[in-house]
């Protein structure tokens, strides 16, 4: 295990900065101080809803910056505000303006005003939603503040660095790398590596041998809980012990320790991890120890409630701030006074910076509050007095910091009291509210998905085509087919996976692929679904087109939140500063046993909005929705079937080519009495139920919805239903799962209510996972029979002469 104690060591970094170099960071280092100090004054006044600072962490953030480069990343957690600053992706006006929520991209560029303060993020994408040239500037991915989140996305940006190294064909997208020297920086703190996603993420980068360079903040608390009950051996460095490697050239990690107030130690730590990390493409773990954090965790709470009173003072007296003003004058660097000048100096800098900050974040809200005072008013000369509207403005008139809640909730109030009236200033109230609202949902609601040119509803759909003499193939060579194409088409194109490699997945579908591309283009990977995910969401960041699998659809889980907080929310978060075209392929639905057999929808439904969600019938659907989303910059889950790769279809002969449009439902089947909507595996049955249906004079109409995510955007089911009048949603979910989301899309989102003559049903599973054998399968999932049972009651209920009871 290295360290950076000796003075040999020290100097040889140290002495490369000048003095002017040395006070910039001092100076810097004050300024992030005063800013956490006075961010906490601006909670405490209300200006602000929560706080959570880098206090404490400055030194080290400092001797981090200096290492940075060009072309490097960062994934971390929320107190590298002084990195931020020092690598110049953050301004102190930008970083109150986070504070406060401003809801504007140029005031607030990493979030516009969309995440808590601390939550750092560099614009990766012009104002067309392209990609910039991120190998020329500093880039940050957008944080999260679950911890140790940051961990699976950082394996991924650092694995791309590997790829473009790696992979002659990637050279030519310079915009993205310079032949993979770039270093993944990350942060997380001493806490927060108790978590399974940390262990998860340092073990993939030793594997993977990546240039992953990790830091510690180490201040030996969690919130209120001390390292004893976080850490064993309270050291983390220490139980790392064994991913150290034993020598140059070998596999593991480099792991440094150093004191997270000792400047000089800091800054040749940084220099010698990130050389090892950068030129031989090793992993490092940094520990930085003996970190203080001066205001306690955040504003919800004092810390002085659970550290002792000699832990405080410990803190006070080894303040990183305060220990680097000792050493720049006992080295000479710096008189007492020039010292003192540049504190207080920081101090009135932050001062002006936070004064400015809040005047372009409250002004424009202040004047729009005078516009909405006057327009009431108006409103209460023409209608008078007695509908008491007047007293819905005094509270407005007289409030010191209105926020655009207050006035459109006002407003909407007001148009309330005055319904039925006709006057030019109710109109002109209306016209008010109509204008805050778009411009509000701009604000607040905007960039869910991708609205560039590669968005998923301009990629031009192009149909199937089958020769003459197509020959009927297994399922899975419909799919190895259009990979094969693909990987040929797009050399950013990669997969990775447990068994995707070798014998090319469990199913077959990547079958010889690893053999004609490469195994840095079909890989194969543990069994850490987790940062399977993680590293297809940091490669994509950085502009390769990862197809990361989950072998089955049970498995997702240990992805989900990961895909729930990161991917999906990338875009909004960002407001569509950032991007992940990341494709999560796996399967699922119909087999038996309580591990193999799941489809958990609604879970994945309430989870990933921001992705896509795709459900085909076989594979050949699947093969034209992988073609559309490798052509599109928006991430995307597909669920194949599971019982379907040996299923014939024909390979069609524009295998790679073929596009499918999602969102738009297929009929399969054209009836008349009902219509019946599912998706997947159910397909079959329900074509089987229809079937045994047409054969006691009931015609049913069957929809295929092929994708959950987006559902149905031409309303193609409310066409149906205003012929047919009834409607079953049929589904392999639990009850109240995927088919109570259809039923609200069909008859709420598009009305559907209006055409039916009976009451609408949902077939779902039982509440269960299905037992294992074949039994277990009929008895808990829905079957040809249940469908036929449940239209028929249907039907017996609207004429019951001519459908009797059965039973």
């Amino acid at each position: 295990m290295s360290t950076a104690e000796t003075a040999a060591d020290v100097l040889s970094s140290v002495a490369t900065l000048s003095k002017e170099d040395l006070l910039r960071d001092y100076r810097l280092g004050w300024e992030s101080r005063h800013a956490s100090l006075a961010g906490r004054k601006e909670v405490f006044m209300g200006k602000a809803k929560f706080g959570i600072f880098g206090d404490g962490k400055e030194v080290p953030q400092l001797a981090m910056a200096r290492a940075f480069r060009a072309g490097d990343w960062r994934a971390g957690y929320y107190r590298d505000q002084t990195f931020m600053l020092a690598i110049g992706e953050l301004t102190l006006q930008q970083y109150f303006a986070q504070l406060y929520a401003h809801a504007d991209v140029e005031a607030e560029p990493s979030t516009a005003g969309r995440a808590m303060n601390g939550h750092f993020g560099t614009r990766h994408l012009d104002e067309n939603g392209n990609f910039k040239n991120l190998a020329e500037s500093k880039n940050s991915s957008a944080d999260i503040s679950p911890t140790g989140g940051q961990m699976p996305r950082l394996v991924g940006l650092a694995y791309a660095s590997k790829l473009f190294r790696q992979n002659p064909d990637l050279h030519q997208f310079s915009q993205f790398s310079v032949n993979g020297n770039e270093v993944a920086f990350g942060t997380i703190g001493n806490a927060s590596t108790s978590e399974g996603m940390f262990f998860e993420a340092i073990n993939a980068a030793g594997v993977l041998q990546i240039p992953m360079l990790v830091s510690v903040w180490d201040d030996h608390y969690g919130i209120s809980v001390p390292a004893e009950y976080q850490t064993t051996k309270q050291n983390i460095s220490e139980i790392l012990k064994g991913f150290q490697r034993e020598g140059e050239g070998q596999d593991g990690f480099e792991i440094f320790r150093v004191r997270g107030w000792d400047y000089a130690a800091l800054i040749d730590t940084y220099q010698r991890a990130a050389e090892v990390c950068r030129t031989q493409h090793v992993p490092v773990l940094i520990h930085v120890q003996e970190v203080t954090q001066p205001q306690g965790h955040s504003t919800s709470g004092s810390h002085e409630r659970y550290k002792s009173k000699d832990r405080l003072s410990w803190e006070e007296e080894h303040d990183c701030l305060r220990k680097m003003r000792e050493w720049l004058l006992q080295e000479g660097h710096a008189s007492e006074d020039e010292l003192t000048q540049i504190e207080n100096e920081a101090k009135e800098t932050v001062k002006v910076a936070r004064t400015a900050a809040w005047s372009e974040f409250f002004n424009p809200i202040k004047a729009e509050a005078v516009e909405v005072v006057a327009l009431l008013n108006r409103l209460v000369k023409e209608t008078g007095t007695e509908n008491k509207l007047h007293e819905l403005v005094e509270p407005l008139e007289h409030n010191p910091a209105p926020i655009r809640a207050d006035l459109v909730r006002t407003v909407r109030r007001a148009l309330r009291a005055v319904r039925g009236t006709r006057s030019a200033a109710r109109r002109d109230l209306q016209n008010w509210l109509e204008q805050a609202l778009a411009e509000n949902s701009d604000r607040y609601n905007s960039y869910l998905f991708s609205q560039s040119e590669e968005a998923i509803g301009n990629i031009e759909e192009v149909k199937a085509e089958f020769a003459a003499d197509a020959h009927q193939v297994d399922g899975r060579e419909v799919l190895q087919a259009c990979f094969d194409a693909n990987f040929q088409r797009d050399p950013r194109i990669f997969a990775i996976g447990e068994d995707v490699g070798r014998i090319g997945d469990v199913n077959q579908a990547f079958a010889g692929l690893q053999e004609k591309f490469g195994e840095l283009r079909v890989t194969d990977t543990g069994i850490r679904e987790c940062t399977i995910v993680g590293q297809g969401i940091g490669a994509a960041m950085r502009g390769l087109r990862p197809i990361t699998e989950i072998q089955y659809l049970d498995y997702l889980l240990y992805a989900i939140q990961i895909l729930s907080d990161d991917v999906a929310c990338l875009q909004y978060r960002t407001k569509g500063g950032q991007k992940a075209p990341l494709i999560v392929r796996t399967r699922g639905h119909r087999l038996e046993g309580i591990w193999h057999s799941g489809s958990p929808i609604q879970m994945i439904l309430g989870a990933i909005r921001g992705m896509h969600l795709c459900v085909p019938r076989n594979m050949t659907q699947a093969a034209g929705f992988y073609n559309t989303l490798l052509r599109s910059d928006e991430p995307a889950i597909v669920i194949e079937c599971l019982n379907g790769y040996r299923l014939k279809e024909q390979i069609p002969s524009n295998v790679g080519e073929f596009t499918l449009p999602l969102g738009r439902p297929e009929t399969l089947k054209k009836g008349d009495d009902l219509t019946i909507v599912t998706y997947g595996s159910m397909c079959r049955i329900v074509l089987d139920a229809a079937k045994q249906l047409a054969e006691v004079g009931i015609s049913v109409e069957v929809i295929d919805v092929q994708t959950l995510l987006p559902f149905d955007v031409d309303h193609i089911i409310a066409d149906s239903l205003q012929r047919t009048n009834r409607v079953l949603f049929a589904d392999e979910d639990v009850p109240g799962g995927g088919t109570a989301y259809m039923m609200q899309q069909v008859l709420d989102e598009q009305q559907a209510y209006r055409f039916l003559d009976s009451q609408p049903r949902c077939l779902a599973a039982q509440a269960h996972r299905p037992p294992y054998g074949s039994d277990g399968d009929y008895f808990s999932k829905p079957n040809a029979e249940d469908v036929f049972d449940t239209v028929y009651e249907m039907l017996q209920e609207a004429d019951p002469k001519r459908f009797p009871t059965i039973y």
